[in-house]
């Protein structure tokens, strides 16, 4: 998504909430005000640059809060008009609602500072993207999409899952399976968290957020709430950690199964690389254990289409089942190191060639318009080299050299797997003893 687009788009919905305010549409306008402060909080998280603009942004959001809440308190009261903004209520208003929303502000801050992890863009990925893990795709699509789509299936006794951890080598695929589910969850509200989002340095702040994260995640229902290196929040209770670290897993114990939660219409999705650290009694609330492994032959096969993409290459389908053998204890992330570093050779080429030669190609600016008088690097002693370097030729005639299976091969002697034996045999274990194959 380009750079402040969703900053844009903030902007434009609050200008259309403060048209709808001042000509009386008040409904409209309340429902406008909130709409932009999503697109705000959204920004904030991934846009915005330097503190002083974070803190520009804020002020704008806690403004425009403060006006919806008022249109919102009004319409609720049945005035006919909402209080003008800067006005306030009259003394009986404010008395009978100081009992009921005595801790409101506190709360909203709380609950605004969260929004932000709520995923407004769709990451675009789709579960035909994800290679191989039909096991995870399937369980994920049982938690997930079956009950959102037929809900009288999931009556009774038969409910859907309401945690799953992931978990396997890094670069395996754990948060692009996350991605892909905040993108096919079409109705779902995703709330992307790490432990950055839930840990403050101020003393009861902490399990306050966790809390006020599912209260969110139970106003925006049905919801999904994925938890990145689950691990960093939730590693075993002992008797030498601190007190603050000790209240987070216990609120966070009780807001996922405890008593007078409704966890109805949530799941808690968490991924680590360390299963083994995580708590027993956090593991025990996420009920579905999946492994997600290192690639097999064939999805390695599948990744190499899909990185590779549309460049131009001379592999052949017989190279690229080479290649899948050949890469044998890579993981997903590995391999797309592998292609890229692949994809920069013809690059190289062009930089280091010293002879370039005429050649008949598609068009650098238009791919339907074929040309004859392109330029491509060859060795000094092929037909028709001319001596030249990059510098010399014009960006419009420059034919990229195709990747070759040698460019690869290069590549794969310089690009190393990332995974130990060690840490697999880990997995394997904790696999055995609590989870299932993805």
């Amino acid at each position: 998504m380009a750079q402040g687009t969703t900053l844009q788009k903030a902007i434009e919905l609050v200008t259309k909430a403060t048209e709808e305010d001042r000509n009386k549409n008040y409904e409209e306008a309340q429902r406008l005000y909130e709409h932009g402060v999503e697109y705000f909080l959204h920004a904030i998280k991934y846009e915005a640059q330097g503190d002083k603009a974070k803190d520009s942004i804020r002020a704008k959001c806690c403004q425009y809060l403060e006006r919806a809440e008022k249109i919102k308190a009004s319409l609720k009261k049945g005035h006919k008009k909402p209080i003008k903004d800067g006005e306030s209520e009259s003394k009986d208003d404010k008395k009978s609602d100081s009992d009921s929303d005595s801790d409101d502000p506190e709360k909203k801050k709380l609950q605004s500072k969260l929004e932000g992890a709520i995923v407004v863009e769709k990451p675009h990925v789709k579960w035909s993207d994800v290679a191989g893990l039909d096991a995870a795709k399937e369980a994920l699509k049982e938690a997930v999409i079956l009950p959102i789509k037929f809900p009288h299936l999931f009556t009774g006794k038969r409910i859907p899952w309401k945690g799953i951890l992931l978990f396997g080598p890094p670069g395996t695929g754990k948060s692009y399976l996350a991605k892909a589910v905040a993108t096919e969850a079409n109705n779902s509200t995703f709330f992307s968290v790490s432990s950055s989002d839930l840990v403050s340095k101020w003393l009861g702040e902490s399990e306050k957020l966790v809390r006020n994260l599912f209260e969110l995640a139970r106003a925006h229902k049905p919801s999904i709430i994925f938890i990145d290196e689950v691990d960093s929040l939730c590693s075993s209770r002992s008797e030498n950690e601190s007190e603050s670290a000790r209240r987070i897993k216990t609120e966070f114990l009780v807001q996922m199964q405890g008593v007078g939660n409704d966890t109805d219409g949530i799941l808690v999705l968490g991924a680590t690389n360390i299963p083994w650290v995580l708590d027993a009694a956090i593991r025990r609330r996420f009920e579905k254990r999946i492994y997600i492994p290192l690639p097999e032959e064939h999805a390695r096969l599948t990744m190499f289409k899909i990185h590779l993409g549309n460049t131009p290459t001379q592999l052949n389908e017989e190279d690229l089942k080479e290649l899948a053998s050949k890469t044998e204890g890579y993981s997903g992330a590995d391999i797309s190191i592998v292609v890229r570093d692949a994809l920069m050779q013809p690059v190289r080429k062009v930089q280091t060639a010293t002879h370039f030669r005429y050649a008949t190609g598609p068009s650098p600016k238009n791919k339907d318009i074929i040309m004859d008088d392109l330029l491509t690097p060859c060795s000094p002693g092929d037909d028709g080299a001319k001596e030249m370097t990059w510098m010399d030729v014009d960006g419009d005639k420059l034919l990229e050299p195709p990747v070759t299976m040698r460019d690869v091969i290069r590549s794969l002697a310089t690009s190393k797997p990332t995974v130990n034996d060690e840490d697999l045999k880990k997995l394997q274990k904790f696999t055995e003893d609590f989870g299932q194959e993805g």
